[in-house]
């Protein structure tokens, strides 16, 4: 059976903080989520805006705390007060596949996570 791609880490309901079209791409977020979930500086990360829909594809580079900011291009998929969902994938053998548990958190309107339900 050959490797299946799975999701690795999530940030739920995360709020756009601001945008900068000057920068060359990418979406910063708070170093303390990207550490909370296991997301690394320069991974590729999805962004799902829940708000008009769009989704994009881009990487992660660590922010200020509670920042969610969309650079360069993205920029104009969002805009600040929006909700997104982060969201990073891996490949896995089947093997490993019954073990797999991914790593989701919900944040708060000030991108805080939320206490677990």
């Amino acid at each position: 059976m050959p490797r299946r791609t799975f999701m690795s880490a999530k940030i739920h309901g995360a709020t756009l903080t601001s945008l900068n079209l000057d920068y060359e791409g990418s979406i910063s977020v708070d170093t303390a989520l990207l550490d909370a979930v296991g997301i690394l500086p320069y991974e590729m990360i999805d962004v799902l805006n829940l708000d008009n829909g769009e989704r994009l594809t881009t990487y992660a580079i660590p922010g200020n705390p509670g920042e969610i900011c969309l650079n360069g291009a993205a920029a104009h998929k969002g805009k600040p007060g929006q909700k997104v969902i982060l969201v990073t994938y891996l490949e896995l053998e089947p093997e490993e596949i019954p073990a797999h548990k991914p790593r989701v958190i919900r944040v708060d309107a000030a991108n805080r996570p939320e206490a677990a339900h």
